[in-house]
């Protein structure tokens, strides 16, 4: 049987994959059974942040995988506890939890606002999310909940409740939730990439605040797709003055392992208690190294080049709507974007799709002219 047949025959069918068999990578190049050569312009929608197989990432993977693999949350790793120094003294945040996904993360950041609120409150009776209209925090059951698109509300129910849906074009919609129930925060992402690369307008953001300030609700900005540098900037909600009380991330973190992170900020440090919340795998020093390495190499000059990168993007596609920040970049297109995607794989490029758009989230690191390459391919595609 062909991988393909065997992918058929023994794994959950969940996904509708591109007919492609990819056997190994240089950065932003991936090849195939074939040999095909593919520029790969999704990053494994995110995560491969210095593109697949980066040496300086698998040399310190490999380093740690022969010192030490797992300890468990019993014990101290270094990797886990430099991990944390690192992301606390970029950031300003206190402290942080490792977890093993963006959905993990998402939870820990709804569990935190809910014990935050009881004790503020002395009950339940504040502890309504809310998010927005368009978001997507991930596939468990309580962050489908907190996800605001009604698509992904049916069939698995019942859902968690407790989550309410602002419109993210309508700022004042956010303060009649605010008012009329009781809540403990509001989660959202700058750029709401699941959603359609949607950002939030200066006025969104700017209510948001206000209620948040207003209400003594908790701030929560979900990272996992535009943080670690993904936007232009370590984390996006800097390009937008905003404060966090918690910050959620995972994807590029830890460049192609699984890791997820919530930062704690000054009012939610000290909320989690010994037996409050844990994770087998949170922290593991392996996913731990490959994130220390990632981290170290997300500095000035590298941010200037990403957001050089997107910029050029967009003038390249001055004819089409782009939409996005940095290296996240969704684009409107006037056919399906599946279909777009599909030509594209045939001609050697890698594409991703949100909701109707075309999706863009190369390597931080790719190289111009593998960029220029793939642009002027995705531009002849879109044209035909």
């Amino acid at each position: 049987m062909s991988l393909t047949d065997l992918d058929k025959t023994y794994l959950a069918h969940t996904y509708n994959r591109f007919p492609a068999e990819l056997v190994r990578a240089e950065g932003a190049l991936l090849y195939d059974t074939g040999g095909k050569e593919y520029i790969d312009l999704g990053a494994g929608i995110a995560v491969s942040t210095f593109g697949a197989a980066d040496p300086e990432w698998a040399d310190a993977v490999s380093a740690q995988a022969h010192t030490l693999a797992h300890a468990s949350n019993l014990y101290y790793t270094e990797p886990c506890v430099r991990l944390a120094q690192t992301l606390c003294e970029r950031t300003g945040m206190k402290r942080v939890f490792f977890s093993n996904s963006g959905a993990e993360a998402n939870e820990c950041a709804v569990k935190c606002a809910r014990r935050y609120a009881y004790r503020t409150y002395g009950d339940e009776s504040h502890a309504n999310i809310i998010t927005l209209k368009h978001s997507f925090h991930g596939r468990t059951l309580a962050t489908l909940a907190a996800t605001g698109q009604s698509a992904f509300h049916t069939e698995f129910g019942p859902f968690p409740g407790g989550f309410l849906y602002a419109d993210p074009d309508d700022p004042a919609s956010l303060e009649t939730l605010a008012c009329t129930n009781g809540c403990a925060a509001v989660m959202f992402e700058c750029v709401q990439g699941e959603g359609g690369v949607r950002t939030l307008s200066g006025e969104m953001i700017s209510a948001i605040k206000t209620v948040c300030e207003r209400h003594g609700l908790l701030m929560i900005v979900d990272e996992v797709q535009t943080g670690n540098g993904r936007t232009g900037t370590l984390y996006c909600y800097e390009q937008f003055g905003l404060s966090p009380d918690i910050v959620t991330t995972a994807k590029g973190l830890a460049g192609g392992l699984p890791l997820g992170a919530t930062l704690f900020g000054e009012r939610t440090a000290e909320v989690y208690t010994p037996g409050s919340h844990g994770s087998t795998f949170g922290g593991n020093p392996i996913a731990c190294a490959g994130a220390c390495s990632i981290l170290s190499r997300i500095d000035d000059a590298l941010l200037a080049g990403v957001r050089a990168k997107g910029a050029y993007i967009r003038a390249q596609l001055a004819d089409t709507e782009v939409t996005g920040l940095g290296l996240m970049v969704g684009i409107t297109v006037n056919r399906p974007a599946k279909e777009i995607a599909d030509e594209c794989l045939s001609r050697g490029l890698l594409v991703l799709t949100a909701k109707d758009k075309v999706r863009l989230l190369p390597p931080l690191n790719i190289p111009d002219e593998q960029l220029a390459r793939g642009i002027q391919i995705l531009k002849e595609v879109i044209a035909r």
